[in-house]
């Protein structure tokens, strides 16, 4: 592996299980208190995020934090499994850090930098290999 392959997959690898551990805290948060999402909306920039996190998620938050710890856990996952799997790994934390963006200006604090990140991350780690990289890598 290249230099700038193992750079890349320390990347993948880095947010991969930052993603598994963030799944590992929202089962955590179900199996204490679901009732922590309340108020997590707030702020959100459109009604229909409000409303809706305060009519769905919180009518049954057991069951969407569930969901969330499984969507953090796939996108973690096929992140560290790399190859094919890591475009679905990459698309995903990016979209979820953008649609995290919805739910207020105090959230873009921490997506803002995040994408800063993700982004120039998955650019580099699903750029091809070009046939002379591969070379120097093999030799």
């Amino acid at each position: 592996m290249t230099p700038a392959r193992q750079h890349s997959a320390t990347g993948r690898h880095v947010v991969g299980a930052f993603f598994l551990v963030m799944g590992g805290v929202h089962l955590g948060i179900v199996a204490a208190d679901p009732q922590f999402y309340d108020g997590f909306a707030t702020g959100g920039l459109f009604p229909f995020v409000r409303e809706g996190w305060d009519h769905v998620v919180m009518a049954r938050p057991a069951v969407y934090g569930l969901l969330l710890m499984a969507g953090e856990v796939t996108l973690g996952t096929a992140l560290l499994l790399g190859g094919r799997t890591a475009r679905f790994g990459w698309a995903g934390v990016i979209l979820f850090h953008v649609l995290l963006m919805l739910f207020g200006w105090g959230v873009w604090l921490w997506s803002v930098p995040a994408l800063a990140i993700l982004v120039p991350l998955a650019a580099h780690d699903l750029r091809p290999v070009s046939p002379e990289a591969a070379l120097q890598g093999a030799a």
